[in-house]
């Protein structure tokens, strides 16, 4: 098998680098980088380094300012928008012609990939997309047979929420919106026969003389004005949020986990808990890492096995991905499906860290 690995990412960011110091460690010769940007403007680039027998992994392009900048100009484009103005860090704004604008290039990658017969695709852009589109990859879960929460549908704003809660005979959901990661933007949303409401969220609600605005923040927000909550929801729905049943997740002394299972070649790998006081466990919210097997009874343990198969089996065209799991009393739910999900540094699965560890189950 072919030992050269072409990788379309940024060479600055942390997954390349973890990259290139588990095939050092290897013995292997470095991954050969084709920066998004480069590619973007000229496709041709691939053309040539793949012209020879090679293994071919695509990154994201978020670590690229400049590429999630012409990813949202180009989805502007297809969808006859104008251009916002520059979006300050971590807004929460216009994903859904950023999500055109990728959808543009991972369908172009794919046409160019069908001509490089040559390259053997590690991952394909066309379910990397899918994954990167919550509602549809959980709809397309559900649709193989995979326990998914409840989906209650897209969210228009907070009166149709509340009319979507009713429906269901709800008082607890959570919204998130359909183009987000790392918990952007989701909502953990609860009410009570009284009439109170609280909003839990990563998403922080900014007032300006000219409106409101949305950020991303590592420090969760919690919101019970009538006012904060029509305003965040209102908002949050025009980036085509939806909304799912609230899944509790089992506690661990104060607080509550869920597990992050990586799949290399449809079968479970690495895994880890991940354990929050607030109800994201998202390890960049400053959550704990803690071992999945400490955690888990067999029953459950058995649950995790068998469902992470079942989705990675949804998936035939991608050899890593990660599941955000709910396992306990002998069942598992997946809450998300992550094209990227290997970003788990010193995480370690049969003395092999993730990269390591896929790029041996690739090629043997």
């Amino acid at each position: 098998m072919p030992e050269r690995l072409v990788v379309l990412g940024a060479a600055s960011g942390k997954r390349l680098r973890l990259t290139q110091q588990a095939r050092a460690q290897a013995g292997l010769a470095p991954a050969e980088v084709l920066e998004w940007r480069d590619w973007l403007a000229a496709p041709e680039k691939l053309d040539v380094l793949l012209a020879q027998p090679s293994v071919f992994k695509v990154e994201p392009p978020g670590d690229d300012p400049t590429v999630q900048a012409r990813l949202l100009a180009d989805g502007c484009e297809d969808g006859g928008i104008a251009v916002p103005g520059p979006l300050e860090h971590g807004e929460v704004a216009v994903s859904g012609a950023w999500y055109a604008g990728l959808s543009r290039a991972m369908l172009r990658l794919e046409r160019q990939l069908a001509t490089l017969p040559q390259a053997r695709v590690m991952n394909a852009p066309r379910e990397a997309l899918l994954m990167t589109d919550k509602l549809a990859c959980q709809q397309h879960l559900a649709g193989h047979g995979v326990p998914v929460p409840a989906m209650l549908g897209s969210v228009d704003g907070y009166h149709h929420f509340h009319a979507l809660l009713d429906h269901h005979g709800l008082d607890r959901a959570f919204i998130k919106t359909r183009y987000g990661s790392s918990a952007s933007g989701v909502v953990a949303y609860r009410r009570n026969r009284r009439g109170d409401e609280q909003a839990t969220t990563s998403a922080q609600l900014v007032r300006e003389s000219g409106g409101a605005r949305l950020f991303n923040a590592k420090r969760m927000s919690c919101y019970r004005q009538a006012a904060d909550l029509h305003t965040l929801i209102d908002l949050l729905a025009g980036q085509q949020a939806y909304a799912e049943a609230w899944l509790p997740k089992p506690r661990a002394g104060n607080g509550h986990y869920d597990f992050r299972v990586l799949t290399l070649a449809g079968k479970p790998a690495h895994r880890v808990a991940r354990i929050g006081t607030r109800m994201m466990t998202n390890l960049h919210l400053d959550n704990r890492r803690f071992a999945a097997d400490e955690l888990l009874d067999l029953a459950s343990a058995a649950a995790l096995e068998r469902i992470a198969g079942q989705a990675a089996q949804a998936f035939p065209g991608s050899h890593v991905i990660g599941f955000d799991i709910v396992a306990q009393r002998g069942q598992a739910h997946v809450l998300e499906a992550n094209a990227f999900g290997d970003l788990l540094p010193g995480l370690m699965w049969r003395g092999q860290d993730t990269y390591t560890a896929q790029w041996e189950s690739f090629t043997q």
